[in-house]
């Protein structure tokens, strides 16, 4: 059976992703500082390996893969643990700041290096990072998140040519807006938000883990058609006619 270790995982894309893995018959572990969601996700799914777990803490994230993959290895690890913060750069403390940085980035590589000898273990191994539409162009009012993606995005890059030559897979999933409590419930709604429209469930994203994990992909996963053409008019396209659509976004 193979085996799949979600940080993150008792809402939103997360649990998506850990309900989906457990339908088609791989045994799920979860992870999540919400310990009453994580447990309620976990009782929902039969048989899942579940753990509270602060990304940041670098040692509980190598207790947790050890425990994790005694019970059987682990074969792909998914990074999906995040935090967002929407609003005016200046307005946003410095604090939130650096939580959003060391959840988004720093846990990310803590959980990467916690799984790592165990993935070297495992006949197909895959490391999926959350990235976002954001790490495409600095985008306004997501500032350190966008920053924060940038770096999910360059670690992903160098990883996969890294641990690539070890046999272990590393890729990312870029979605725009997802429909999820983290977009839904902040107090400060950015306008990029309402002129892309918010178009993909946390099912969707699933869907898009879902392919990266069983079949072989690029490193960089877009979701949604409209995020593709985006990413391909910044492909081609000056880097002045993206800075002028973001700003037109923002507006």
């Amino acid at each position: 059976m193979k085996r799949i270790f979600i940080t993150g995982g008792a809402s939103g894309i997360g649990q998506a992703t850990a309900r989906l893995f457990h339908k088609n018959g791989w045994q799920v572990g979860i992870t999540d500082v919400n310990e009453v969601a994580l447990r309620a996700t976990a009782a929902e799914l039969d048989g899942c390996w579940y753990r509270p777990l602060d990304v940041t803490d670098d040692l509980a994230c190598q207790h947790a893969a050890r425990d994790f993959a005694a019970e059987g290895g682990l074969d792909v690890l998914f990074n999906c643990a995040g935090i967002l913060q929407m609003g005016q750069f200046e307005n946003i403390s410095a604090a939130r700041h650096k939580s959003i940085i060391d959840i988004n980035v720093t846990g990310l590589m803590n959980m990467s290096l916690a799984a790592y000898p165990h993935l070297k273990e495992s006949d197909k191994p895959v490391v999926i990072n959350m990235s976002s539409a954001s790490a495409m162009y600095g985008t306004p009012h997501f500032a350190s998140y966008s920053a924060s993606k940038f770096a999910v995005r360059a670690l992903t890059e160098a990883l996969d040519v890294e641990w690539g030559r070890q046999g272990i897979r590393v890729v990312d999933v870029m979605p725009p807006f997802v429909n999820t409590p983290m977009v839904n419930d902040a107090d400060f709604r950015a306008p990029v938000i309402d002129r892309m429209g918010v178009n993909l469930d946390a099912e969707d994203i699933a869907a898009t883990v879902w392919h990266t994990a069983t079949h072989i992909t690029p490193v960089h996963n877009p979701v949604s058609g409209k995020f593709k053409i985006l990413v391909l008019g910044n492909k081609l396209l000056p880097g002045a006619a993206t800075r002028r659509l973001m700003q037109f976004l923002s507006r």
